[in-house]
């Protein structure tokens, strides 16, 4: 009874010590599990392997009387040939740890909502699928050559087999091929175009649920926030439906009701969206040209964002304070170009409640455009024009999806902008660069032009840039002889950026589209409006708005602090180093690129080739002492070189598992 707590003892003893020491070798964490196994392993091959030891070394074995003068011997070679079994445990653990390293069990509730998540996803992928394939687009996923996709001969045919898979595939492929339909730089024709035809509409929702979903999400009964909602829709799409009301003053207001499963639906999408960019960019050079992976991330975040109403309310207010700097500017042009007021308090993250902008659309306004004279019309282009621009280049904040459905022409004659869910930003020093290639392109200039844009793009190191510069100027130059006819100089340069494989960054290609999208709403208004001739007279006025005297004071002022803040730091710092070269105290900083202390890498890696070269050094002298043997008898066959080789290898061998295990690491 006693032997075998005695053993069990011994086996838990030897099973935290493998542990433990591979864990101090190692340097993380290592299962104890594993540990464990291979710890009972060390236990009971321990006494196999001194009896083992003891025969070889000519010494009697545990069942004869031992000489005195050999006690000691005894048990220090059983301890030796222990400690080897013990670093071949360890060893053995190292092994299995490199291979299979050990990993943190998951949190079970995370586990179990981690597979609900898959089963959906898989699902959801599997639904998609489905639908690919039945419209004859599994191309896309795989090769293959069915009747089916056999017929889509032609660029054209499997233009509208995509737009129709991306139709029934529901909200966030809808989003994500009408977001693709504005990116000249990312997708070709006929693609393009077909893209450009997904439809918007959907069934509406039953007045029940909207009215659930309005109470809901502004914390009130309906009858305490609006005086009447019309329960009919005024418009409905994939994600969110509109009704005419009145607040309770009697104001009249349009509120936005966002579908109750339209966020489930986008998140999941949104994952499945991101995983096949991930493969596309890791598989394809087109996708790495293009850096997908980042196009469809900054899609997925803006997709996400535009279900919280309650950014689209803020986007609103932002173009609305660009509006009111830009009237103050000229006085003469205020109530032109307006956006409509947001109510805060009846809205919400998933309901928007706006002014009523009653207008149509400039897509289906032909007749009442028709009903203004000449001079009404050009001045309704020339201000939305001066408008866009100025927000853009002066501002840095504009309507990211300027299409003639978002400007409404009011019955007053005036024109309304709607629908704020994307809106683009552009810092300072880009609006400047952009600023400079619209000088250029404006004046012809294609070498100017061609240096503008290579400081917007993200161009790779292999760009043609000769070729480039020809391309740029060939547009400039046919732009400018351009007389009539359908296109625009920024849809033709951002061709020309995508056949060079020029990455745009998504901010800038938004602008690019507005400039593109402004120019298709100023030919609504005016047939033959000659945008680059009408602009180039603006920019005078726009510069001097962009580096005005106060601005430049400003700047001068800022940095004039900073510089004087660093001219502060000059004695103290020379003071410091004075001070070090007189105590002998001076030491030199390395840093990479990114920052990183250099020198303290160097240091690391300095130490551990001493510390290979030792172990090394250990495990050749031990080589070498063990089959030189000589030197004193302590006993039997026993010579004292023989057992401080056993003894310096053993130390030798434990230092290159360590090497070894970090070697491994590096790699992983």
């Amino acid at each position: 009874m006693i032997a075998s707590i005695l053993i069990s003892i011994s086996a838990i003893v030897s099973a935290v010590l493998v542990g433990f020491v591979a864990r101090r070798i190692l340097g993380t964490a290592v299962g104890w599990p594993r540990s464990i196994v291979v710890g009972l392993l060390v236990f009971f091959l321990g006494v196999p392997s001194a009896e083992w030891t003891l025969r070889q070394t000519g010494l009697p074995e545990g069942t004869t009387v031992i000489p005195a003068q050999d006690v000691w011997l005894w048990i220090g070679l059983i301890a030796l040939s222990l400690a080897w079994v013990f670093a071949l445990g360890v060893a053995t653990l190292v092994a299995i740890e490199a291979i299979f390293p050990t990993r943190p069990l998951p949190n079970p509730v995370d586990l179990v909502r981690a597979a609900l998540r898959q089963r959906k996803r898989t699902r959801r992928y599997l639904e998609i699928l489905t639908i690919a394939s039945r419209h004859g687009v599994g191309w896309l996923f795989h090769g293959g050559g069915s009747r089916v996709e056999a017929e889509l001969s032609t660029s054209e045919e499997r233009a509208k087999a995509i737009v129709a898979t991306i139709n029934d595939a529901g909200v966030s492929f809808v989003k994500l091929g009408q977001v693709l339909s504005t990116r000249r730089d990312l997708i070709p024709e006929p693609y393009l175009s077909a893209l450009a035809s997904l439809q918007t509409s959907a069934t509406t929702l039953p007045w029940d649920t909207v009215r659930a979903v309005i109470e809901d999400d502004l914390g009130a009964s309906i009858d305490e926030v609006y005086a009447d909602v019309d329960p009919v829709p005024l418009a409905a799409a994939s994600v969110a439906q509109v009704h005419r009301a009145h607040l309770l003053d009697g104001t009249p207001v349009v509120v936005k009701v966002q579908r109750p499963a339209a966020r489930a639906q986008v998140e999941a999408d949104a994952d499945i969206i991101g995983r096949l960019a991930h493969r596309a960019e890791a598989r394809t050079r087109v996708g790495r040209d293009l850096r997908i992976e980042s196009v469809a991330r900054g899609f997925t975040a803006t997709l996400v964002e535009e279900l919280n109403y309650r950014i689209e309310a803020r986007n609103t207010r932002m173009i609305h304070s660009t509006l009111d700097l830009i009237d103050r500017a000229e006085p003469e042009r205020r109530g032109v170009v307006t956006v409509p007021e947001v109510f805060a308090a009846a809205s919400g993250q998933r309901v928007l409640t706006m002014e009523l902008v009653d207008g149509v659309a400039l897509s289906d306004s032909a007749d009442h455009l028709a009903a203004l004279d000449a001079e009404q019309r050009d001045r309704l282009a020339q201000v939305l024009m001066s408008t866009v621009i100025e927000q853009i280049l002066v501002y840095g904040v504009f309507h990211a999806d300027l299409h003639p459905g978002n400007v409404l022409l009011k019955e007053d004659g005036t024109l309304g902008l709607i629908d704020f869910g994307a809106v683009g930003i552009i810092e300072r020093s880009r609006r400047q660069h952009m600023t400079a290639l619209l000088l250029a392109a404006l004046s012809e200039n294609d070498v100017a032009a061609t240096d503008a844009l290579l400081l917007i793009v993200d161009a790779p190191a292999d760009v043609d840039l000769e070729a480039f510069r020809h391309d740029v100027g060939i547009v400039l130059t046919t732009e400018h002889l351009r007389t009539g006819g359908q296109g625009s100089i920024f849809t033709r340069m951002v061709d020309v950026i995508r056949q060079h494989r020029i990455a745009l960054p998504g901010e800038l290609a938004s602008a690019f589209r507005s400039f593109a999208t402004l120019e298709g709403c100023l030919r609504v208004i005016v047939d033959d409006f000659d945008m680059v001739g009408r602009a180039l007279p603006l920019m005078p006025t726009l510069l001097r708005r962009t580096v005005s005297l106060k601005r430049m004071a400003t700047d001068l002022q800022a940095q004039s602090v900073i510089t004087m803040a660093r001219l502060e730091n000059i004695p103290r710092r020379l003071d410091a180093l004075l001070t070090g070269v007189e105590k002998g105290s001076i030491g030199i900083t390395l840093r990479s690129d990114d920052g990183d202390d250099v020198s303290g890498i160097l240091g690391r890696v300095t130490a551990e080739v001493a510390s290979t070269l030792v172990s090394i050094a250990a495990v050749v002298i031990a080589v070498v002492l063990i089959l030189a043997g000589g030197g004193p008898v302590l006993g039997g066959d026993v010579t004292l070189f023989a057992v401080l080789g056993a003894v310096v290898g053993l130390f030798g061998f434990l230092g290159l598992l360590r090497i070894v295990r970090r070697t491994f690491g590096r790699k992983d």
